[in-house]
């Protein structure tokens, strides 16, 4: 099969296009044809092996995984003897850990979800770790009708689906992000919207019941000066040192979590089918729409992910397989 392979760490320069050998199917996972996959920070952050410390788990020297990418949408391809859930043909979206920058994947079938029947696979690609990760987030703040909630990324991949859903379940919401930016976060939903270029949200003591982060750019006791002193910060992901990136700032609240009366959860996204099939539920009601900026093909991954590193993306982009 096709797909972006990558033998050392660094730059959109060390993804290339090759053949490789499809993946094998156990007896509980589905092969995915992949018509679609999305680009996430996760994606650029495990090509350039940043943070440090993300080489302990994913290889010291080069990646043990040569195949990135996570969000794939395609049709069941193969199924394992094992497999229930699923028929061959059936259109699906996924998480998958083995990399979805290519044309075959094999997921779990746990982890695999129908795929909304008002999207395409470009569309469908966008949800599964963005659409997840803000679920989950969320839940950790118990976000509901009456509540004020901010979110700090408002207009990227998981802070797209974070303003939406927040509206969905009843919250007034707030989005921070750039100013040029500011029509599409309150297109999405947001009832308001501060440009952080000219404005500092951490200025209004007290005013949120929940902050979802996903920038981490103030330090924690500026963050909590904006939260109700029994509100909920969500922490995930964010900038941070080359060799610890946010997981130091995130140590530091879960130490903290103890001895304040605000309640200060770090976010680990867990994928989960469950929550995938909430979210084609809720995008098939017209509550969640997901946004794509740019969509790409295959071959041309590197400048997929440049385009995502420049910081001028709204939504996702998309690679067409």
């Amino acid at each position: 099969m096709r797909a972006i392979v990558q033998r050392r760490y660094g730059g959109p320069e060390v993804l290339e296009l090759a053949e490789v050998e499809a993946p094998a199917v156990a007896d509980h996972e589905v092969l995915i044809r992949v018509q679609a996959v999305a680009v996430s920070a996760g994606d650029a952050l495990l090509m350039r092996g940043e943070p440090g410390a993300v080489r302990l788990a994913f290889g010291l020297r080069h990646p043990r995984r040569p195949i990135i990418g996570r969000d794939v949408a395609g049709i069941v391809e193969a199924a394992g003897s094992a497999v229930t859930r699923w028929r061959l043909g059936d259109p699906v979206y996924a998480e998958s850990e083995q990399g979805g920058y290519a044309e075959f994947v094999a997921v779990g079938e746990e982890f695999v979800a129908r795929r909304p029947a008002n999207l395409d696979a470009i569309h469908a690609a966008a949800v599964p770790v963005s659409g997840t990760t803000a679920l989950q987030g969320w839940r950790l703040a118990d976000v509901g009708p009456g509540r004020h909630v901010l979110v700090n990324g408002a207009s990227g991949g998981v802070g797209g689906f974070a303003v939406q859903l927040a509206k969905a379940m009843g919250a007034e919401v707030t989005g921070v992000c750039r100013g040029a930016k500011a029509g599409h976060v309150r297109a999405i939903g947001a009832d308001h919207v501060v440009d952080h270029t000219r404005d500092d949200f951490t200025e209004a003591m007290g005013r949120y019941d929940a902050i979802f982060d996903m920038v981490a750019d103030h330090p924690l006791g500026r963050i909590r000066h904006s939260l109700d002193a029994h509100g909920t910060l969500v922490l995930s992901s964010g900038s941070g040192g080359k060799v610890f990136g946010p997981f130091g700032r995130i140590i530091r609240a879960s130490l903290m979590n103890p001895f304040v009366s605000q309640h200060l959860r770090p976010l680990a996204a867990k994928r989960n089918g469950d929550d995938l099939a909430e979210l084609t539920r809720r995008i098939e009601a017209g509550e969640v729409t997901p946004v794509v900026d740019r969509t790409f093909d295959l071959a041309d991954a590197a400048e997929a992910i440049r385009q995502f590193e420049s910081g001028a993306v709204r939504g996702k982009l998309v690679l067409r397989v």
